[in-house]
Parts: structure tokens; sequence; C-alpha cells
């Protein structure tokens, strides 16, 4: 699968996490929301050292325009670990806890669009589909080095079993997906 393609994937996982979290929010549901703020920050981890450690290094050297995009990226990365270290000290019947998993879903959220809308154009531009789907197997690989879901996990699914994987879980855009887009994006279970 192409990097692009499999990097967007995680962020629309996340997005759907953060739908998720966001009912459970509202439904006063301490235990959902603790448990997916446990599920945001597993994939936060991985998908943010996937990123500095194999995609950020290949993609710096295409440009100077786009490794002045990787750097703000890197800073945005920087500052939801912070966010993230803070609210792995508190607990969840702290309002502080609630709080700052907030702020740390709306950078999530800016630094995903920012890196979708301005970044992936440009590397897709200096780069051809062969080294893309190259790299993406690279990082799908660092990905299940790390205990994350691969895309070996759901890629078997039948169409019709991505799409109840991806309604279960909240998955933006999933009409519009095909069964490998899905096959990305989807984790195992719900």
């Amino acid at each position: 699968m192409d990097a692009l393609a499999l990097l967007t994937a995680d962020h629309n996982r996340v997005r759907g996490l953060f739908a998720r979290f966001k009912s459970a929010q509202k439904a006063e549901d301490t235990a959902q929301l603790t448990q997916l703020g446990q599920q945001i920050f597993r994939e936060l981890v991985v998908h943010t050292a996937i990123e500095e450690e194999r995609f950020y290094p290949w993609a710096a050297v295409l440009s100077d325009e786009i490794k002045e995009l990787i750097d703000e990226g890197i800073q945005e990365h920087h500052v939801v670990k912070v966010l993230m270290e803070e609210v792995g000290q508190l607990t969840p019947d702290q309002p502080e806890w609630l709080a700052k998993l907030t702020v740390l879903i709306e950078n999530v959220d800016h630094h995903a669009e920012e890196e979708e809308t301005a970044l992936f154009p440009k590397i897709r531009s200096a780069t051809d589909a062969d080294s893309r789907k190259q790299l993406g197997a690279q990082l799908d690989q660092d990905k299940g080095a790390k205990g994350a879901p691969m895309l070996a996990d759901t890629i078997d699914l039948t169409t019709a079993e991505l799409k109840t994987l991806a309604t279960q879980q909240e998955i933006p855009g999933r009409s519009t997906m095909d069964h490998d887009e899905l096959a990305a994006t989807v984790a195992p279970t719900s």
C-alpha cells in the first residue's frame, strides 16, 4: 500500500477513536473514556514513531519546502508527546485529564489535516508510486514490530466485514473507501 495512503488510514483510525471518545464524553462513561484514551495513546505512540524514524527522514530530502513542513510536524509531535506525558500523570477522575485529552485531540486533528492537505500532496508530486508503495510496506512492517495493527491483520476480511468494523469504529469517510483502504484503516477488533 502507498505510504501516504497508509498514514492517512492511521489518521482516520485515530479520528474514529476521537469520535468514540467524544461520544463517551457526552455519555459521561468514564470506563469507556479511559479505555479509548489508552487506545488513542497506543495509536499515537506507534504513528509518531514510524513517521519520525522512517517516513520523515525519507521525505525530508525531497525538497526544502517538504523539509520545512516536516520540521513543523516534528514540533507538533513534540507538543502531543508532552500532552501525553502530562495526561499519563493524571487519573480520569481529575478534570485536567479530560481537558488535556481534549487539547491533545485538537492538536492531532490539526496535525493530521495539515499533513494530508499540505505535506502529502507535495510528497506525491515529488515521488513515484513504486517508491511510495515500497515505503508503505516498510512502514506497515514497522507498525507490526511495534505491536500495532498491520494491513495483514484485516486484508482477508470481506468488504462487508470491513464496513461493519468501520461503522463500529466510527471511521470517517468509510462509505467512499475501497476494500484495501478499509483494511488499512480499521483495527482488527472494535
